[in-house]
C-alpha cells in the first residue's frame, strides 16, 4: 500500500511538471515564432508537422523499456520537455527553434505511455479508473495555472500597489523550462529510491487487441477533428478574440481539475462499456451541435462538453488493462496506440480541411458523427475478462 501511494505521488508530480511546461510552450510558441523571430506561415507549418514525429515513434517505447524502467522513461521524458522549452526560448534562428521543437516533442510524446503504463502495470481494475482520473485532475490544475502564469508574466502585472514587471516571451519559458528541468530530475531521483522486483517486458502486438487498437483510432479521430475545427469555428465565423479563447481553455481546464477525478470513479463503479456508450451518445449530440447550430453560448456549453467527454477515454485504458494476456505486454501495446493516436492526427485534419473548403464547415463535423457512430458499435464488443495481478512496477 505504501509503495502504491509512493507511486502515485511520483506520478502527481511528473505529471503537473509536465502538463504546466507544456502548457505554457503551446500557449506562447507561435507569438514567440513569429514575433521574436518572424518565421513565416510554411515554417510555422513545418514545425508543426515535425512536431508530431516523436509521436508516430510512440511503439518504439516496447523496445525502449528492454533496457529502461517506465519510470526512467517518464523521468528522461520531463527532462527532454523542459531542455526543449530551454531551447526555444533561447532559439534565435529557425534551425534551434525546429531543435527546441523536436526535444520538446519527444519529452512530451514519450511521457504519455510510459506515464499510464506504470498506471495500469502498478495499480488494480478496481483503482485503475481512479488513479487516471486523478492524473487527468491533475494535468488540467497544471494547465490552468500555466495560462495564469501566462497571463501575469508575459506582459506584466499592475493592480493597486502589486506591480509584477513583463517577463517577455523568453525570460519566461528560460525560467519554465528550468523549472521542468529541476522537477524531472527530483522525479528520476525518486524514482531511484524505489525498490521493485524487474520483469522482462515483451514486444507483443496481439490480434486480441484488435478493439484497443480500433478505439484508441476512433477516439484520435473524433479528438482531432474537434480540437482542431470547433475553435476554428468559433474564429472564423462567429469572431471571438484571442482573449475569449484563451478563457474558454482556462475555463476548461478548472473544469477538468474536478472532473476528471470524478469520471474515473465512474468508469470504475459502472464499467467501461456503458460509461463509453454514454460518451459517444453524447458526442453524436456535440457534434450534430457544431454542425447546425449558430447561437454562440450554446456553441460554448457544447465545446466544454466536448472536453469532459474527452475524459472518458481513461476508460479505453482501463480496459486495455483487463484484456492484456500479461502486465509485461502493457508498455510495447501502449506505446503502439500513441503511434495510432498520431497516424490520425496526420490524416484527420487534412481531411476534415478538405471537406470544410469542398463541401461546407458542417460536413467535416458530420464526418465526425459518422466516426463517433463507429466507435459506438464497436464498444458493445466490449468483454472485459479478468486482467492478470498488478506487477511490481520497476522505479529505477
Amino acid at each position: 500500500m505504501e509503495e502504491t501511494k509512493r507511486l502515485f505521488r511520483i506520478l502527481a508530480f511528473a505529471n503537473f511538471t509536465l502538463y504546466f511546461g507544456f502548457n505554457i510552450w503551446q500557449a506562447v510558441f507561435t507569438n514567440f515564432a513569429v514575433e521574436e523571430l518572424g518565421v513565416s506561415a510554411g515554417q510555422i507549418g513545418l514545425i508543426q508537422s515535425v512536431r508530431e514525429i516523436p509521436g508516430l515513434m510512440g511503439f518504439v517505447m516496447g523496445f525502449l523499456v528492454l533496457w529502461l524502467s517506465e519510470m526512467r522513461v517518464m523521468g528522461l521524458s520531463v527532462l527532454l520537455l523542459g531542455l526543449g522549452v530551454v531551447l526555444t526560448g533561447w532559439s534565435s534562428t529557425f534551425s534551434t527553434l525546429l531543435l527546441g521543437t523536436l526535444v520538446m516533442s519527444f519529452g512530451f510524446h514519450f511521457f504519455y505511455p510510459s506515464s499510464s503504463s506504470l498506471v495500469l502495470m502498478g495499480h488494480g481494475q478496481e483503482e485503475t479508473p481512479r488513479v487516471l482520473g486523478r492524473l487527468g485532475s491533475v494535468a488540467a490544475l497544471a494547465s490552468a495555472l500555466g495560462t495564469v502564469a501566462i497571463w501575469v508574466f508575459v506582459d506584466g502585472v499592475q493592480i493597486g500597489p502589486l506591480s509584477i514587471p513583463a517577463w517577455g516571451y523568453r525570460t519566461l519559458l528560460y525560467v519554465v523550462g528550468g523549472l521542468v528541468t529541476v522537477g524531472s530530475l527530483f522525479t528520476l531521483r525518486d524514482g531511484r529510491r524505489q525498490i521493485a522486483q524487474h520483469r522482462r517486458r515483451k514486444v507483443v502486438f496481439r490480434r486480441d487487441y484488435w478493439l484497443y487498437y480500433a478505439l484508441t483510432f476512433l477516439m484520435g479521430c473524433r479528438r482531432h477533428i474537434f480540437s482542431t475545427f470547433a475553435i476554428f469555428l468559433l474564429v472564423q465565423v462567429h469572431g471571438i478574440s484571442v482573449r475569449q479563447a484563451a478563457t474558454l481553455f482556462l475555463f476548461n481546464n478548472l473544469v477538468s481539475t474536478y472532473s476528471a477525478a470524478q469520471l474515473g470513479r465512474v468508469v470504475a463503479r459502472f464499467g467501461e462499456r456503458k460509461v463509453l456508450t454514454i460518451n459517444f451518445i453524447g458526442l453524436i449530440a456535440v457534434f450534430v451541435g457544431y454542425a447546425y447550430i449558430s447561437y454562440l453560448p450554446l456553441l460554448y456549453v457544447l465545446f466544454v462538453l466536448d472536453n469532459l467527454f474527452f475524459g472518458f477515454s481513461l476508460a479505453v485504458d482501463s480496459y486495455f488493462q483487463k484484456i492484456a494476456h500479461a502486465p509485461e505486454e502493457i508498455s510495447s501495446n501502449v506505446g503502439l496506440a500513441q503511434t495510432i493516436n498520431h497516424i490520425s492526427a496526420l490524416a484527420v485534419p487534412v481531411l476534415g480541411g478538405i471537406l470544410w473548403e469542398k463541401v461546407a464547415p458542417s460536413a467535416t463535423f458530420l464526418a465526425g458523427v459518422i466516426i463517433v457512430v463507429i466507435a459506438l458499435g464497436l464498444v458493445q464488443f466490449i468483454r472485459p475478462r479478468p486482467a492478470p495481478a498488478p506487477m511490481a512496477v520497476p522505479m529505477s
